[in-house]
């Protein structure tokens, strides 16, 4: 009379849980092939709430969970006996209602998130994200954590599926985002154009706008509507465009073409101010009406400048002191140096 649970595994594998004729919680793995007996049987517990399975297919973990219950088991699964080995289990002290889970596609490959379960708490109105997570040193792709997994695309049509066709689900690569192309007829109707369909034409356009060179703004929110390099440094830069394509070539223009777009970062802004001059006057002047400009007009640009300035101030008092703390390092050093030449 009680609940069981069946998840279906790899190669033709199935898992079931639910209670013993002594309402003992058990988990016990069987072939599709063969019903008569389980391939494995475990005993778990002796709990009363039913216990919701969960598979991951890319790593072949099982996860088990409770309802009520405040922890999380989770086994491997294998092709051969004893078919699991238990690994480990996520404990919390409060109970859970029920659990929902993350595509694998959602997780963070960059932490070595495996599963991701969003657990519906029993005692308080709140739901809670917990990751499992593989320990790694490395921050590179873990291509035997991550295999190609389940693409968000359909690979048949539904009159298709209701005919009897049966074909593997379509993948993709969680290190590229590009998506395996598969036996996936594509289909596309009178309305659409054959130009602006399917998805390797939209693989193509964000890859191409992926490709362009960006340039970092560093301004503030405020300043960012006006343009990001001054009448100056268009000037210089239009100049640099329009000469031939032999002298573009040049790694030397092209470090002119890389300093002239930076010129507008906070740093050459204060070596505008403080450097020495290097602009005419006509140029300068230019400058020096920018600057009134970026004067602030309202109490919170006005606010903001106040904060970032007090920032600056700090910044140039802590540089001070530890000037002069590595001045009095230095001339202790020198006195040392003097009583050694002296006892000599």
């Amino acid at each position: 009379s009680r609940s069981s649970k069946v998840v279906y595994l790899k190669n033709g594998l199935l898992a079931t849980v639910g209670f013993s004729r002594y309402s003992d919680r058990q988990l016990a793995i069987w072939s599709d092939n063969s019903m008569e007996k389980p391939l494995a049987n475990e005993v778990i517990d002796s709990s009363s709430g039913v216990i919701f399975p969960y598979f991951d297919y890319d790593t072949n973990v099982l996860f088990l969970a409770g309802k009520g219950d405040g922890n999380i088991r989770y086994y491997e699964v294998v092709d051969t006996a004893p078919w699991i080995h238990f690994l480990n289990q996520y404990l919390s002290g409060l109970p859970q209602r029920s659990l929902g889970y993350m595509p694998k596609r959602g997780c963070d490959v960059n932490k070595c998130e495996i599963f991701r379960f969003y657990k519906l708490h029993t005692t308080k109105a709140m739901c809670e994200p917990i990751s499992m997570i593989v320990p790694r040193k490395s921050d590179q792709f873990q291509d035997d954590l991550y295999p190609d997994t389940a693409a968000p695309l359909p690979t048949v049509s539904a009159s298709d599926w209701l005919n009897g066709v049966n074909r593997p689900p379509q993948l993709m690569s969680l290190k590229t985002g590009v998506t395996i192309r598969t036996h996936k007829p594509k289909v596309l109707t009178a309305n659409e154009p054959l130009q602006n369909g399917g998805s390797d034409n939209k693989y193509h356009v964000k890859m191409a706008f992926l490709t362009k060179q960006t340039v970092a703004d560093y301004r503030p929110l405020d300043q960012r509507e006006m343009p990001i390099v001054p009448d100056v440094v268009q000037n210089t830069t239009h100049f640099i465009q329009s000469s031939t394509p032999e002298i573009m070539g040049n790694a030397e223009s092209e470090k002119i073409v890389k300093t002239s777009t930076n010129q507008s970062t906070k740093f050459q802004e204060i070596q505008r101010k403080f450097g020495k001059t290097v602009f005419s006057e006509e140029k300068s002047h230019k400058i020096n009406e920018m600057d009134l400009d970026n004067i602030p007009k309202t109490y919170n640009q006005l606010q903001r400048a106040y904060d970032r300035l007090y920032e600056e101030v700090l910044i140039l008092r802590k540089q001070l002191a530890n000037r002069d703390k590595r001045i009095e390092d230095l001339e202790s050093q020198v006195c040392h140096f003097k009583k050694l030449t002296k006892g000599i």
